[in-house]
């Protein structure tokens, strides 16, 4: 089971402290040598948020959609700068196909919600007694919209989606313009992306020869978030798998402390400006058997392959075909079985740590510059141990590119 990221953000920073009485509490890991690396960070700014606006236009005239409904999460913030969590009061923006957003918003959070904004946009606001959907529905009619299909951002919640249609409002999927967007990033985007990887890593180099034996999961998980903070990065998630545990890819609810040949695989990352990395290195603590180096050495060419198999045009699925075969001919799987590779290749990444497209099985979306991807093709044996290697690549004009270099050897996993 995958601890849950927010807790695992909470950890303590600390080596947990020993609590028998007359046992002195360890110290705090000297994190003296790390220094922030995100001070040159440069945030999105309101040309790239007026960009955004204009292509998603752009992509609901193309479409025949009239405007886009999108409540708090990553599209908002995407959007508009605005942070909000959901509850069952509606807060969300309205994109038309032409002219200024429209936030609709609570009317005691106006105040609030005009402070989050940054980019101009119209707020209308809805009283306690009032429907916030007939605000939306409103907002279209006065935009001349309403005839118009609104196209509703995917994570939008059911109620929304039900009270525009008993308004007779027509409504579609907006992944035409939310995706079309959101899948393809700009050069600032790739700019935090990579800050953020490159923060993972040095946490990664800070954290690797620390491991000792004994030391627990949640002990490695907080050195590495420790490590992640003082490097400038905000700590998302830092997994740590132990053993037989690595063996399941989110491991299981069964402790397991670190010990000499024994797996250590760990899957962490961080945001910067709220963008993502997810970074994942394996190895054995003391010396590898035999099985442990091959297994090692063969995840590593699933990630090459994975790699070679990303071109441009070549749809998202084809990747993790690739890989599937080179699996299934040296005696894994074959496809999803176990022992093999039980997940799909990789995943799209960005504001969100999963987002669309995937590179799984019949996933047809043909890949393009800017698209942003995890490449972590690992071979799971249950009850023994498994292995896991993950980097992240974006794709350029001339194929794909790695955010951070993949190890080479199970005796050098930093690189």
């Amino acid at each position: 089971m995958r601890l849950d990221r927010r807790t695992l953000v909470r950890a303590a920073a600390a080596v947990p402290l020993l609590t028998l009485p007359g046992v002195l509490r360890a110290a705090e890991p000297d994190l003296s040598a790390l220094q922030d690396m995100t001070k040159g960070a440069v945030p999105i700014d309101n040309a790239e948020r007026a960009a955004r606006l204009a292509r998603a236009q752009k992509l609901m005239q193309a479409n025949g959609i009239g405007a886009v409904l999108i409540e708090g999460g990553s599209s908002l913030i995407y959007f508009t700068g605005l942070r909000w969590g959901r509850s069952e009061r509606l807060t969300a923006v309205v994109l038309p196909a032409e002219g200024q957003p429209c936030i609709v918003t609570p009317f005691f959070e106006e105040a609030r919600t005009r402070e989050g904004l940054a980019i101009p946009a119209e707020v209308r606001v809805w009283n306690e007694d009032e429907d916030p959907l007939k605000t939306v529905a409103g907002f279209l009619k006065d935009r001349k919209l309403a005839h118009l299909p609104v196209g509703i951002e995917e994570t939008v919640r059911y109620f929304a989606v039900d009270g525009l249609q008993k308004m007779g409002l027509k409504v579609v999927s907006a992944n035409p313009v939310v995706r079309g967007c959101r899948m393809v990033k700009t050069a600032p985007e790739i700019a935090l992306m990579q800050l953020a990887t490159d923060v993972t890593i040095a946490a990664y180099r800070w954290v690797y020869p620390r491991v000792e034996k004994g030391l627990s999961q949640r002990d490695v998980s907080a050195l590495m978030d420790a490590a992640t903070k003082k490097l400038g990065g905000d700590p998302e998630f830092s997994m740590v798998l132990v053993g037989e545990g690595a063996a399941y890819p989110h491991g299981t609810k069964v402790p397991s402390p670190v010990a000499d040949g024994r797996i250590v695989l760990m899957d962490c990352g961080c945001t910067v400006q709220g963008y993502q990395s997810d970074v994942s290195r394996t190895w054995v603590h003391g010396t590898a058997t035999a099985e442990q180096r091959k297994v090692w050495d063969q995840v590593a060419q699933g990630q090459q392959t994975a790699f070679a198999a990303a071109k441009l045009g070549a749809p998202a699925g084809s990747v993790d075909d690739a890989v599937r075969r080179y699996y299934a001919s040296i005696g894994w799987g074959p496809d999803y079985k176990l022992p093999g590779l039980s997940h799909r290749t990789g995943h799209g990444i960005g504001l969100d740590g999963h987002e669309p497209v995937n590179l799984v099985r019949g996933e047809a979306t043909k890949l393009a510059p800017g698209m942003c991807f995890s490449n972590e093709p690992g071979i799971y044996i249950p009850g023994s141990f498994g292995v896991r290697l993950e980097d992240c690549f974006h794709m350029t004009g001339s194929g794909p590119k790695w955010f951070s270099q993949p190890p080479k050897s199970i005796d050098g996993p930093m690189g």
